[in-house]
């Protein structure tokens, strides 16, 4: 156990930088406006608090912003920007850090055009960057020279997601195939963490924390930003063991269809590749498997043209009581 806590950490945290659901959180009307001047110090002195816990602790940081995903800072990698000017009152790697991620920002938030900005946020590709960086990092090789080649202080990584745009139901599956390969990285499984700081509650990264054993949670108040960020996930997955880190009560396992890339609550399953459709089709259109003309009668028959549904059916953990909305219990008929 001893060992396991002195191993460095690394952090990936995936900054989603959507310009509209900035502004949108910025709100007066809101109960808790969070603006994202106001957003930046609070990370940054998470940041600092992740660094200065242990001396060989990592740090890596990427920006999802509409259209494209780009790394905004790594501890592994030269700057690309001109070094920071020394300052007696700040210590040099917290400057330097502070420093480069306010620089890439601005300067990525001043490329976006008006139309840009109706773009989807691209989570996913910030999501599978900040998993090859951690593979990399995890897997010295002579082409990595930064990174230490002794497989006893190999960092524990974890990645932490500061989410402020809903779900994207066509990143369905592009962040499925993320979670398995987080679980299934090399030889060491990467914890992804979840902060929700504005909108509704996301499925799908819901599931991602909860099949990483990671911790998703929902800021109930956005003006304790900082006191979240440090009491739930400050502690690296070592740490957590001893620790009563929150995690969430309720998930909500829905899919996204394959055909129309809809949540629903209830699907149909192929039998061959196990592809969900939201109504039944007489070929698979993945695997190409062609279904019996009686099965498909019987099940439009008893489900006709089922349509998403936005109550959320949640499976509760823990006997807790629901905080929003109720479950509901949906079958899944498979496709024979």
């Amino acid at each position: 156990m001893a060992s396991e806590v002195d191993r460095p950490s690394h952090l990936s945290v995936i900054l989603d930088l959507s310009p509209s659901q900035w502004h949108l959180s910025a709100q007066p009307t809101n109960q808790y406006p969070l603006s994202i001047e106001t957003f930046l110090p609070q990370l940054l002195a998470f940041l600092n608090a992740h660094i200065a816990s242990k001396n060989e602790n990592t740090l890596a940081a990427f920006g999802a912003f509409p259209g494209k995903s780009v790394m905004l800072y790594a501890s592994t990698e030269t700057l690309t920007d001109e070094p920071p000017p020394l300052d007696a009152n700040s210590f040099p790697l917290f400057k330097a850090v502070d420093t480069t991620l306010l620089q890439c920002i601005s300067r990525e938030l001043g490329t976006i055009d008006d139309l840009e900005e109706a773009s989807p946020c691209a989570l996913v590709g910030a999501l599978t960057k900040a998993l090859c960086y951690i593979n990399r990092i995890t897997q010295p090789s002579s082409s990595a020279p930064n990174v230490t080649e002794d497989p006893g202080v190999l960092p524990d990584p974890r990645i932490l997601i500061l989410s402020v745009s809903p779900d994207l139901s066509s990143s369905y599956i592009p962040i499925m195939n993320a979670i398995f390969s987080a679980q299934k990285l090399a030889s060491i499984k990467v914890t992804i963490d979840v902060c929700k700081i504005y909108g509704p509650d996301t499925v799908f990264l819901q599931q991602a924390a909860h099949l990483t054993n990671g911790s998703y949670i929902y800021l109930e108040r956005r003006d304790a930003l900082l006191q979240y960020l440090i009491m739930s996930f400050l502690p690296p997955p070592s740490v957590r063991r001893v620790l009563a880190v929150p995690k969430q009560d309720k998930i909500d396992f829905r899919a996204a269809c394959f055909c129309h890339k809809n949540i629903v609550d209830v699907g149909f399953v192929c039998s061959v590749c196990l592809s969900i459709f939201c109504q039944p089709v007489p070929v698979c259109s993945t695997c190409r498997t062609k279904f019996p003309i009686k099965t498909l009668q019987r099940l439009t028959a008893s489900y006709p043209s089922p349509t998403p549904t936005t109550p959320r059916p949640l499976a509760n953990l823990n006997n807790a009581t629901p905080r929003k909305t109720s479950a509901t219990n949906g079958s899944t008929p498979a496709l024979r």
